[in-house]
């Protein structure tokens, strides 16, 4: 862990509660909000939340699967992510997110015309604003939790899933 923490405390609650609360409380909020108001399906939410994960580096993140109403993802489906471009395992919302995630991740420069008219054939405006607000809050707050080293103490409430 890069920060020194006080002997017995939860890492994520003290970091994101205690150190700086005005930011880490209001942060909490959002990505919790992520999971608790999406209007995603399961399968694309996923698709885009791994892609960020495996591209952060979370240990926590990718291990994660977001749960609805009893129903997860297969355990296969991060591989499927990972080769976004490739597999048969996606439909095409789910590689459009997968793939979104990506660029938005690492080349947003690069997101042009095509892909935005396959998005669009794909998603509803609105859609593409939620998601992009989520790819936001994985992509901040996934890495703030590995570059401080806390991915590998991290957890979700339960009533974030």
């Amino acid at each position: 862990m890069i920060i020194d923490l006080p002997e017995g405390v939860d890492p994520i609650m003290h970091v994101w509660g205690e150190m700086v609360p005005h930011i880490g409380v209001a942060a909490s909020r959002f990505s919790q909000s992520v999971y608790a108001h999406t209007t995603l399906g399961l399968r694309e939410f996923e698709a885009a939340r791994l892609r960020i994960a495996q591209i952060n580096g979370c240990v926590f993140c990718q291990d994660w699967r977001t749960e609805r109403d009893g129903e997860r993802v297969e355990e296969t489906f991060p591989d499927a992510v990972a080769a976004w471009r490739t597999t048969t395992d996606l439909d095409e919302r789910g590689r459009l997110a997968a793939e979104y995630a990506e660029r938005f991740a690492l080349d947003h420069h690069g997101l042009d015309e095509d892909f935005w008219g396959r998005m669009r054939g794909a998603y509803s405006d609105a859609e593409i604003v939620e998601l992009s607000m989520c790819l936001g809050s994985w992509i901040a707050f996934g890495r703030l939790n590995r570059v401080l080293g806390l991915d590998t103490a991290c957890r979700l409430p339960s009533t974030a899933h």
